[in-house]
């Protein structure tokens, strides 16, 4: 058994806790309570009015009736009044009706018991009351109005309140069924919107834990559904695949230097062991170190090289970028490196159009431009023999500025045109040449400082860089920023992906 076996299994937590701690589950239930108390609120003022509505036709009801019956005892005396009542008072679903003394003696009517005091108070009032003598012990509720007739006669007349009872317990009925029926669903919803959410959330918890524990292949899932889980699984598995490429670039990188400072440094450490074992006077020693310094500052510039690559490819160079003259920059290189390509035997011919302003930093623009052009001495010779041109070339693209370097030389193959701009990778097989197979890189580093663009073309024969930045006229005027682009490469199998902020620092590149 391995320690890892004996290792306790890590325990998942429970499913029901772990729900209710969501933020869905809880913004669920904070929605579920506003919208019950709402509609706790709006069925309540429904009842409400409609109890009063009944209640205002009752009350409208009472009042016509207390009217009619006291213009019939005006006109005909108690006696007919008494009459009329015990008329309405014998017919279905009737009022209610009481004519006293005005000791409180009953004459007539269809009401039996009534609490006691309210024939005193003359007005509006809601009472108990009984029909019969059998239904006193289950009195019915009544709104009543008392009025005072002549000679201290008293007349009762009202309406049974069983309507709006029965009314108002439907109502509250209905609010009590609606409110269990919306927390029900209510509680469901959140069960449902919070499991969903949280097995997602589980599966980019797992697929996290895999990356974790080494498998840097683990994406997260996408459901295509385009929600704000969907957005972050894509940056997320963005950040990923950049961390990926970095990662392996490291990799690669570390087994480039390996392989391509070994050379050097054996040279250096097999001069040094020469000098000590065959030096015999002190003009072969200082022959010998300054051999073992030449390696050495080879050896400087690469490290140097590789620091400043690192640096722009992470973000890490900023400064206030200022807007330059790049026609006046691509004019000057031309120049400077003429009389090398003519010590090369090859002609180097400038094309550039007058005014090309952009924003960025003057040296790194030169170096990338420096790089590119040494790339083309190196290299841009024909294979057919005769006159080989190097071309450097600039003009307006739009909003955008272009500059191009192009050569006559065998050129690189589309299968390896994105491969060369990786750390220390150089096509040619003897490795004859000088370089270190870090210039391609260093370009591609400032062009994605800037925001740019860069493209490697067939010459036919040979090999065209182009470069694009995006002209000064288009960027806002005031205190400018570089802004690092994730991929400044643009060749046929891979488009140019859009340009991401980030503010950088200029430094000067070395040679390569």
């Amino acid at each position: 058994m391995t320690a890892l076996a004996d290792a306790p299994a890590r325990k998942r937590p429970k499913f029901l806790p772990t729900l209710v701690r969501t933020t869905a589950f809880k913004l669920t239930a904070a929605y579920l309570l506003i919208f019950a108390l709402f509609a706790a609120f709006v069925l309540g003022y429904v009842a409400w009015n409609a109890q009063r509505l009944i209640t205002d036709q009752i009350r409208s009801t009472i009042d016509a009736e207390i009217q009619g019956l006291a213009e019939q005892q005006r006109l005909g005396g108690i006696r007919r009044l008494v009459n009329i009542v015990e008329q309405r008072s014998r017919g279905p679903g009737a009022s209610l009706y009481l004519v006293t003394t005005p000791v409180g003696e009953r004459i007539a009517g269809n009401v039996e018991a009534i609490p006691p005091g309210t024939l005193d108070k003359t007005g509006e009032s809601e009472i108990e009351y009984a029909r019969s003598k059998e239904a006193i012990g289950a009195p019915s509720h009544a709104l009543v109005r008392v009025f005072v007739l002549p000679a201290g006669f008293r007349l009762l007349v009202g309406r049974d309140l069983e309507e709006r009872e029965r009314l108002g317990a439907v109502i509250w009925r209905a609010i009590g069924w609606s409110l269990a029926l919306v927390f029900t669903l209510g509680c469901f919803a959140s069960w449902f919107v919070a499991r969903r959410v949280l097995s997602r959330i589980d599966g980019m918890s797992e697929t996290a834990q895999g990356i974790m524990e080494g498998d840097l292949k683990g994406r997260l899932s996408i459901t295509g559904t385009g929600d704000e889980l969907d957005r972050l699984a894509l940056n997320l598995n963005a950040m990923l695949d950049r961390i990926g490429e970095l990662m392996a670039g490291m990799q690669q990188v570390t087994d480039n230097i390996a392989h391509d400072l070994k050379t050097p440094l054996t040279r250096l450490r097999n001069r040094a062991e020469e000098a000590l074992r065959s030096a015999s006077s002190p003009d072969e020693l200082r022959a010998a170190l300054d051999g073992a310094i030449e390696e050495a500052d080879n050896l400087i510039r690469v490290f140097n090289a590789l620091l400043t690559i690192a640096r722009l490819e992470a973000g890490r160079i900023s400064e206030n970028a200022t807007e330059v003259d790049l026609s006046e920059i691509v004019s000057g290189m031309a120049e400077l490196y003429e009389p090398l390509a003519e010590e090369a035997g090859l002609t180097l011919v400038g094309d550039v159009a007058p005014g090309l302003r952009v924003v960025g930093n003057r040296e790194l623009i030169g170096q990338a431009l420096a790089n590119l052009i040494d790339n083309a001495l190196k290299y841009g010779r024909s294979d057919a023999g005769g006159a080989s041109t190097v071309t450097v070339s600039a003009w307006r693209d739009g909003d955008a500025v272009a500059l191009a370097v192009a050569d006559r030389g065998p050129g690189i193959p589309e299968s390896d045109r994105g491969r060369v701009l990786e750390r220390f990778v150089r096509l040619e097989a003897s490795r004859t040449k000088p370089g270190f197979g870090l210039g391609l890189s260093t370009v591609a580093g400032v062009v994605r400082l800037h925001g740019g663009q860069l493209r490697l073309e067939d010459n036919a024969p040979g090999l065209r860089v182009v470069i694009t930045f995006p002209a000064a006229a288009t960027r806002p005027s005031g205190n400018w920023k570089l802004q690092a682009a994730p991929d400044p490469v643009e060749t046929p199998a891979l488009p140019p992906p859009a340009a991401s902020t980030e503010a950088p620092k200029p430094a000067r590149l070395p040679s390569t």
